[in-house]
């Protein structure tokens, strides 16, 4: 057993901190967020640039709010699959890590993530830090060298013990083939020595993992018992040696987890100022590895007698038109198609669209061109386009372009039934904060819109131009116009970490006062005598983009409700195409640890299409 270090679970000061701060400013005080690093052997896409963007929201809320902000991210560079495609193009590993990490780094700029670290696993000052972790975790008996005995998938290079290898039939659940009996040396990280303290972690801090769903599946998965884990590979070479043992290459999996505390310099003594940063605030990802953030990665942290994480974050995934991303479909949202709906709507207005309608909750997020152009439309547009445009013009052609005050005759501001400005721009700026210490980044936006949304109303209703026709109630149509512009000001300040590029020129114009976001935010920054100009913020876009038509082949994929609920397809390649989609339907639920029924029922689906694939062909040969 590793010897069993003290005890750092419920509460560290930091923490402690964080989570009676409230709406109030932060002060200084460190808070470190991390996106996963992303496989090298990918390429981005909409999932990466969601989790970054997420991520970046957060850390700009964060910094606005007066802490000492950190976000890193970067990329995983090792493993079989980058030195199998490195093979395949006749070039070395480090060439192509090198090529691919600088596409995700590119894809981070061009999307604005403001990211202070960007870790690489290829590095030497990564890589040295691996080797100390895992000699540590050797020195306190946390790691020993066993024998796995087993079925071995050669397709998916997935070990499975008797017990999960009986329940598929000793089949590979992706190509159907045979496993194999295998038997495999590797070094282990005893994971189940840690059961007791996993579940105290999560019985005392239930918002360990958010979303709750994400809390309860960890939890239930906990309860049936902690395995070892293999922390070494000897099949490929392209990775970080174990050391003292060069047969051994540590896996891909500690590899990465480690990058968090070695882009700190946590196992060399800690970089100057950066080991402050730790434990970390969050860690941003897509739910399909939240079992390795949220179980192992805490024991190992135990094991090397280090705090673990504040939080852990895990986002569902995005789907379109009401199906599953796919390569095999030609729906799959990368990078150029991101592009083309930034090129037509501008980076800030999709960065509002993944915020408000991404899948930050438990549930995944349909992305629609359609969404896209109403979302735009009617909340960026119509709303704070339209109120700030025309509280300028009016601003404008009534007192020449110079801001008026909101003082009646006897000094006192003019105040109108039903607006409580005051109070309600305290009400937004708490609610924006409340909602991102709950990494509800969706809430922020709404509680942020609330100011504008009252300013509309507030035109509406009074009908300045009407006013402005009677010269008795001057004082009046300048009080309307100052507290339309001021609580416009305050949206800006608002939705400026979500919006930074176009709020930072309203705000060019609509001045307040520096400070923390709650300083900013609060009611009477904006100073009369302020020069007012014309401006567009967004211009209108016409029509949306083409909806995704998915090409023949995807359509005969398409999903069926159970396997014997569809009509069967009449020839070999609807047959194929219906193997290859249900087959990738699997690989996600595996990926995503998806539950055993669930995955087993996907598995039978994927057994009847094979056996009428296999009937086809007979057909076609006889």
């Amino acid at each position: 057993q590793p010897r069993r270090p003290s005890r750092r679970l419920a509460t560290y000061p930091r923490a402690a901190a964080a989570a009676s701060s409230s709406a109030s400013d932060g002060a200084g005080r460190p808070c470190y967020v991390t996106t996963p690093i992303y496989y090298v052997n990918d390429k981005p896409h909409i999932g990466h640039v969601y989790t970054s963007t997420i991520a970046d929201v957060y850390c700009r809320y964060q910094r606005a709010r007066g802490m000492d902000v950190r976000l890193q991210t970067g990329t995983d560079e090792h493993g079989l699959k980058v030195e199998q495609s490195a093979a395949k193009r006749g070039v070395d590993p480090q060439l192509l890590a090198d090529e691919n990490s600088a596409a995700f780094r590119g894809a981070m700029d061009k999307v604005e993530i403001s990211y202070d670290k960007f870790v690489r696993t290829t590095s030497a000052e990564h890589k040295a830090q691996v080797q100390e972790c895992v000699r540590r975790l050797q020195a306190c008996d946390a790691v020993y060298l066993g024998t796995f005995e087993g079925w071995y998938d050669e397709g998916q290079e997935e070990y499975y013990t008797e017990m999960n290898a009986a329940e598929l039939d000793y089949k590979s659940p992706i190509s159907g083939k045979d496993m194999v009996r295998a038997t495999e040396e590797n070094y282990y990280f005893r994971l189940s020595a840690f059961q007791e303290r996993i579940e105290e972690l999560f019985r005392e801090r239930p918002g360990f993992v958010h979303p709750s769903a994400r809390y309860n599946e960890m939890l239930s998965r906990i309860k049936g018992g902690l395995n070892d884990v293999p922390i070494s590979r000897t099949n490929f070479t392209w990775g970080v040696p174990m050391p003292g043992d060069g047969k051994h290459v540590i896996y891909v999996w500690i590899d990465a987890l480690l990058n968090y505390i070695t882009g700190l310099g946590m196992l060399e003594g800690g970089a100057a100022g950066e080991s402050k940063y730790w434990p970390a605030s969050v860690h941003v990802m897509a739910k399909e590895i939240v079992w390795f953030h949220s179980v192992i990665w805490p024991a190992v942290l135990m094991a090397l007698d280090m705090p673990v994480p504040e939080t852990v974050y895990a986002h569902a995934f995005w789907i379109r038109d009401g199906r599953k991303m796919s390569k095999s479909l030609g729906n799959f949202v990368d990078l150029p198609t991101l592009d083309t709906y930034i090129e037509a709507y501008g980076l800030d207005a999709m960065r509002y669209y993944l915020v408000r309608q991404g899948p930050q909750g438990a549930n995944d997020a349909n992305f629609s061109a359609g969404d896209v152009h109403t979302a735009y439309t009617a909340e960026l547009v119509n709303t704070v386009g339209n109120c700030a445009a025309r509280t300028a013009a009016m601003v404008t052609k009534y007192f020449g372009g110079e801001l008026p005050g909101e003082a009646g005759a006897g000094g006192a501001p003019l105040r109108f039934e039903g607006y409580d400005w005051e109070a309600d721009a305290l009400s937004a700026a708490e609610g924006v904060c409340s909602a991102v210490d709950s990494l509800d980044m969706r809430g922020a936006a709404a509680s942020a819109m609330t100011m504008v949304n009252k300013v509309d109303i507030f035109i509406q209703q009074k009908e300045p131009f009407m006013i402005a026709k009677d010269e008795s109630r001057r004082e009046e149509l300048a009080a309307i116009l100052y507290q339309a512009a001021e609580a416009i000001r305050i949206t800006a300040v608002l939705l400026e970490p979500i919006l930074p590029s176009k709020m930072a020129v309203l705000l060019g114009q609509f001045k307040g006062p520096e400070g923390t976001l709650m300083e900013r935010a609060a009611w009477g920054g904006l100073q009369p005598g302020t020069k007012l100009e014309k401006l567009m913020l967004f211009p209108r876009v016409d029509e949306p983009l083409p909806e995704f038509t998915p090409p023949p082949a995807a359509e005969a994929a398409a999903p069926e409700p159970a396997a014997d609920a569809a009509p069967l397809p009449a020839t070999v390649d609807e047959a194929q195409a219906l193997v290859d989609e249900q087959a990738g339907l699997v690989r996600a639920m595996k990926a995503a640890k998806a539950e055993k029924e669930e995955v087993m029922a996907a598995v039978e689906i994927l057994k009847a299409r094979k056996a009428n694939l296999a009937t086809l062909q007979e057909q076609v040969v006889a």
